[in-house]
């Protein structure tokens, strides 16, 4: 597997994959409509330029047929010496292959090259994913409703470890 730094260009790829990702990740925690309504909203190719203009880097992770498998987005210094992982997600046919550690570790590598003193992540409080976040020594220091708008909200865990 190789990490590369995504282009704007390939924000259509975080796009994409996003859309193919989130109805097995989400299906069983938010309804269709809400789905649709966060994909719509958040991954939008305007959207993930501002996030990209506004300090969100975005990486994608592609196998060796140089087919793309995965994605993270983070921000050095989201919060003072903390860096924020905004998304980081894998087709669910490769998870726990070790796509989605081999993105976090690249992440708190950066994270470490610029001496920040944390990592932390949203986490919905029904997502499974909470339990890998947890092997990778993450763990849950707050509890956030964040309103989303359209009547939505996320319910979700901060996790954060200390690097």
């Amino acid at each position: 597997m190789e990490i590369i730094k995504c282009n704007r260009a390939q924000l259509e790829v975080v796009k994409e994959l996003a859309y193919a990702i989130w109805p097995t990740a989400y299906g069983e925690i938010l309804s269709k409509e809400q789905l649709t309504y966060m994909l719509e909203r958040f991954y939008n190719l305007d959207t993930l330029q501002l996030q990209a203009e506004k300090g969100q880097q975005f990486y994608l992770a592609q196998d060796m047929q140089q087919d793309y498998i995965g994605f993270v987005a983070y921000e050095i210094n989201c919060e003072p010496n903390k860096t924020k992982i905004h998304k980081i997600y894998v087709l669910p046919e490769t998870q726990g292959s070790g796509v989605g550690k081999q993105l976090f570790e690249f992440v708190k590598n950066k994270a470490k090259e610029q001496h920040q003193k944390a990592i932390f992540l949203n986490v919905n409080k029904y997502n499974k994913a909470q339990y890998f976040y947890t092997k990778l020594g993450l763990k849950i220091t707050k509890e956030e409703v964040i309103d989303i708008g359209n009547k939505y909200i996320m319910d979700d865990y901060v996790m954060e470890v200390n690097l």
